[in-house]
This record gives structure tokens, sequence and C-alpha cells, in this order.
């Protein structure tokens, strides 16, 4: 099968996403599938590359030339409208590739959009965030989960966020590209209920299906506990953070928490800094700033228990799964796919979001009791079965041989997908 990625970023870029979509597609290439990669050209990278049997294809956009038109990162900028520029490219692309699966992972869909009957292929869209209804793509009002989109609402938020001029482009352009959105998708695969339901698929009647983030099958084997970034981990076990270390996912909570305990263990914090981290940390907290995977694997190998704070619907977070193949216990946020990741009082504990007293008993009763927290991660190894590459593939690839095969799918899609 001929299949179309199309990301707005791709590594060496790195993030969750970037590698998400880096490692569904070396797994779709291993099973006999043609893969290329359609992303946004950055500084020096090639224009074409091949990454382990990956087609890649960066595109330079219309607006990406715009001066002062990119992320606060620095990173290429891609807005939710089509981009002249890129749906050129994109023509020529499919005229070469001919995908009969054009599979989408975040706003470069706008710019496919225009070319999609035209095209012949069927369109599938990952849902990893909020994108469709919120310009924020977090579901975050204020300092709580917003209760719903608004115009008026989604303009003064993304405005604050943003700043007045350009986020008031951003919300006009995602609210007047819903319908052909909505129009043109196939299908759309949300990674978590509460991503279903913060993009309102079922009430609106969109077709979807659940299918969650993935880790490699061997991901517990790709642990490098020699690496230099791990020379200032404690001696003893400790409760461990991994992650942007902002107030999103919920850094300051924690820490507050963590006050909280007496006779605490140490807490150690793994990721990257934010301008928004606390600037203060507390006494017997460790701050790794940058660590690569290889680490992090072997550092949730001496926790006690991973630590997922969250204050926004985090949707379907890698971390929990990562320490889950580490026989780690997780303490989580009652909030967004968390509850869909860690089954309260089997694989960990759950608590509400922002609330650091009910984080620190929860820690702290995880840190005292060693024999539930065994149980606990040795119960949430058993779980990641259902999220290993393997598991996760076998479902999408029984999706796209539905989608490509027109009886099959319409049989299928006149029932409720869910």
């Amino acid at each position: 099968m001929r299949i179309l990625m199309l990301t707005d970023l791709y590594p060496p870029l790195i993030g969750g996403l970037e590698q998400h979509v880096r490692n569904l597609s070396h797994g779709l290439v291993g099973r006999g599938h043609r893969v290329t990669v359609a992303t946004m050209s950055h500084g020096d990278l090639p224009r074409d590359e091949s990454d382990h049997g990956v087609r890649v294809h960066r595109m330079g956009g219309l607006v990406q030339r715009v001066a002062g038109v990119t992320n606060p990162s620095g990173r290429p900028y891609v807005a939710p409208f089509p981009d002249p520029a890129v749906s050129l490219a994109l023509r020529r692309l499919i005229a070469d590739e001919r995908p009969s699966i054009v599979h989408a992972h975040n706003w470069l869909l706008h710019s496919f959009l225009p070319l999609k009957k035209w095209s012949g292929a069927r369109l599938v869209v990952s849902l990893h965030d909020y994108g469709v209804v919120c310009a924020k793509r977090s579901l975050m009002y204020g300092d709580g989960v917003c209760s719903g989109p608004a115009f008026a609402k989604c303009l003064r938020c993304a405005a604050d966020h943003y700043g007045t001029a350009r986020g008031m482009g951003i919300t006009m352009a995602n609210w007047s590209m819903q319908p052909a959105q909505w129009s043109a998708v196939d299908l759309y695969l949300p990674v978590s209920r509460a991503v279903v339901e913060g993009n309102q698929l079922a009430v609106r009647g969109l077709p979807h299906r659940i299918l969650p983030n993935f880790v490699p099958d061997d991901i517990a084997s790709r642990a490098d506990p020699a690496h230099p970034a791990l020379a200032t981990l404690p001696a003893e076990p400790y409760l461990l953070f991994v992650g942007a270390l902002s107030r999103l996912k919920g850094i300051d909570v924690l820490l507050r928490a963590y006050e909280r305990m007496p006779a605490a263990p140490p807490l150690v914090l793994i990721g990257t800094v934010w301008p928004d981290t606390p600037q203060r940390l507390p006494h017997n907290v460790v701050l790794i700033p940058e660590a690569p995977h290889g680490a992090v694997m072997a550092a949730w190998r001496r926790s006690i228990a991973a630590v997922v704070p969250s204050v926004f619907p985090d949707p379907c977070p890698t971390v929990v799964m990562e320490a889950m193949a580490s026989g780690v216990p997780v303490v989580a946020s009652r909030v967004g796919g968390l509850p869909d990741l860690v089954l309260e009082g089997e694989t960990g504990l759950l608590v509400p979001p922002g609330d650091a007293e009910a984080l620190g008993a929860a820690m702290d009763r995880l840190a005292r009791d060693p024999v539930m927290a065994a149980r606990m991660g040795a119960a949430g190894k058993l779980r990641l079965n259902r999220f290993l590459a393997s598991t996760v593939i076998d479902r999408l690839e029984g999706i796209y041989g539905e989608l490509s095969s027109p009886r099959s799918w319409a049989a299928t899609n006149r029932k409720s997908v869910t």
C-alpha cells in the first residue's frame, strides 16, 4: 500500500509527535508498505532524503516565508488554512507517489484539503490534541479546562495566547476551515476518549475510532544506564517526572505537593525547561534539563513511581507507557486521556488535577508501600501490550484496508464508529 504521511515537523526536529510519526512510518515500511512523509523545510535540512526506507520530502510554504511568522521556538509555522505553495508541492508529490491513503497528523492537513477529490486517496487524520476546535490545541481557557468552543471566547483566548493579530487570524482560519475538513476526512483517529469529547467528534456525528499512541515493542531494552546525563541521579530510589517542565504539565503543582510530603524520597525532573518553569526548586529535587531517550528509559528503572500531574486534558502521554514498560507504577491526574492509560488502584493512582494535597498523599502512599508499588508496576507491564507498536499498527493496517475497500468501508461506516 502507498501511504503519504502529513506532519508539520519531522526528525531531526524532536518532539513527541515527530517521534510518533517516525516510529509509525518505520513500522509500516517494515511491513512492506511504501511510506512517504511530507513535512516542512527547516534550515539546511535536505529537501529529499531516505530515513531507513521512509522517503522524507520537505516543503517550503508561502506563510513560512513571511518575516516573523514562526513558532516561538523558531521552528516552521504551519497555519490552519491552505498554503498555496504547500498545496502545489503536495500536488506534485501526490502525482509522483500516487498514495491510496493520506494520513495527516496536524494542521498541514489543510493544505491537502483542496487536493482531496483530485487525489482519489482516502484521508485519515490522527488527532493528538484538540486542534479541530481549539486554536491553542490545549483546550484550556484561562487557568481551567475549556467548557467548549464559542467564537468570541476563542478569539479572546487565542489573542491572549498568540497576540491579538496572530490569535485572531488563527482562530478565524480554524473556524472557517472546519466544514471543509469535516466533509473531506474519511476517518478521525483520536488518541483517547478525551480527544473524542474535546473535539466534539461524537456530537457532530464525525466518523472516528480511538487509536492510542504507542511505544516500540522493545522499548524496555533501549535503556542506556551509562549515559553521562544520569550522573546526578540520587543513589537511593526516587520519584520521577519526565516531560515539559511547564505549568500545563503540572510542574508547579508537583513541587507544592512534594514539599508537603514528610520524609520524602528524592524527586527527579527530566525534561525541557519552559519560561513558566519555577526558578526555585525544593531541597532534594534533581533537575536534568535534557536527556536522550535511552537515558530516560534507564532512569525509569531506578524510580519508585512515575508522576504525571498534568492540569490540562493531556491527550495520551507516552511517558506513562514508558513507565509501564519499566514496571513502574504511575501517579497521574484524573484528566484527559490519563484515565485511559492508568487503572486506578491497579496500575497506579489517580488524583484530581491541580490538587497538590491529593498528589502528595498519593506519592507518599507509594513511597511507603513498596509491595503495593511493585504489584501496580507489574500490572502496568501486562497492560502495556495494548499500547505496543505491533498491536496498534496491526489495528491501523486493518483500518487502512477497510478504507481502501469501498464495499468494506461502506458496511463499517453504516454503523456507529467509536
